[in-house]
């Protein structure tokens, strides 16, 4: 990222990568019940058809976590942070932890970054979280979407339940479902939000508008929060419907879509957009301010081991 001072130190590579999945795990802590409204929100469609047009459940962002709280409980909105938080450890710490250190590979160790290969960086490191944190992503919508029934059965009785039950019924493929839309939207979620935050911030610093300090990364990361989620709602969606779909619902992400298309028109592309704006508007502000924190500690604590007098 943009910022560091001549004199500073600049975090090794692995402080970037442990530093980018301790921060995301904390952003994760303090969001995941709007994070789980907005699954609620994104898959109310397919109930409505399944169950009746009168099936509408959830209205907004606080009326879905109050419906939930009042039904379901209270430790419902917290359902699948088990696997979201191994899911942002192997992810964010990839995906954003990497991202300078992709940036310097496309620009071959210079300084000067342009927006093309900052795009080629957020593209590739985002892919390469999905290649591999995939099954936690598919376990943690899995448990969001899950409703406790009235004699109190669940979907799945545990995380590692959920890992074994869906590689059992559906296969080791099904642990990728949605893979592809998955990489598509973080291709999408990490251009926004990486490269926005970042240009945002090295304006900021470059017209002298703040110093580097927690008032710029607070209002950089709320600017590439805002630009995401305008950005990558349709995608997300299309991920989380397909990712929760029984086998054999639908036959591709596409399928996905243009079966949205058809049943629930345009806008349900957009389904959720108030609770993923306050998710990922909140989640940048908490993720980015916490990195930087991080990364600094980090740099002072190398500065003092190499230089302790």
């Amino acid at each position: 990222m943009v910022g560091m001072k001549p004199k500073d130190v600049m975090p090794s590579a692995a402080v970037k990568f442990f530093g980018a999945g301790t921060a995301a795990c904390i952003a994760d802590l303090v969001t995941f019940p709007l994070d789980t409204a907005k699954v609620r929100l994104q898959l109310q469609g397919e109930s409505q058809i399944a169950e009746g047009v009168g099936a509408l459940k959830y209205r907004g962002v606080f009326g879905t976590i109050t419906t939930m709280v009042r039904t379901e409980g209270a430790r419902s909105l917290y359902n699948g942070l088990v696997a979201g938080l191994q899911r942002q450890m192997s992810f964010a710490s990839v995906r954003i932890g990497l991202y300078d250190s992709m940036k310097q590979f496309y620009t071959r160790g210079t300084e000067s970054a342009g927006i093309v290969t900052r795009l080629m960086a957020g593209c590739t490191t985002g892919a390469m979280a999905v290649a591999f944190a995939q099954p936690t992503d598919v376990v943690k919508v899995r448990f969001q979407a899950q409703v406790r029934l009235a004699d109190g059965e669940r979907r799945y009785n545990g995380t590692i339940d959920a890992y074994k039950t869906i590689a059992r019924d559906e296969g080791v493929r099904g642990l990728w479902r949605g893979c592809m839309p998955n990489i598509t939207r973080n291709a999408i979620v990490n251009c926004a939000e990486l490269v926005t935050y970042d240009m945002i911030k090295e304006l900021i610093l470059k017209y002298n508008l703040m110093t580097d300090n927690l008032p710029c990364h607070f209002t950089a990361a709320f600017g590439a929060g805002f630009c995401t989620t305008v950005v990558a709602s349709p995608v997300d969606v299309v991920k989380t419907r397909f990712m929760n779909s029984g086998h054999g619902q639908y036959s591709s992400a596409l399928n996905c879509a243009f079966t949205m298309l058809r049943n629930e028109g345009s806008m349900a592309f957009y389904k959720g957009f108030m609770p993923s704006f306050l998710r990922l508007g909140s989640w940048n502000i908490v993720m980015f301010v916490t990195y930087e924190q991080i990364k600094k500690g980090m740099s002072r604590t190398q500065q003092y081991w190499e230089s302790p007098f």
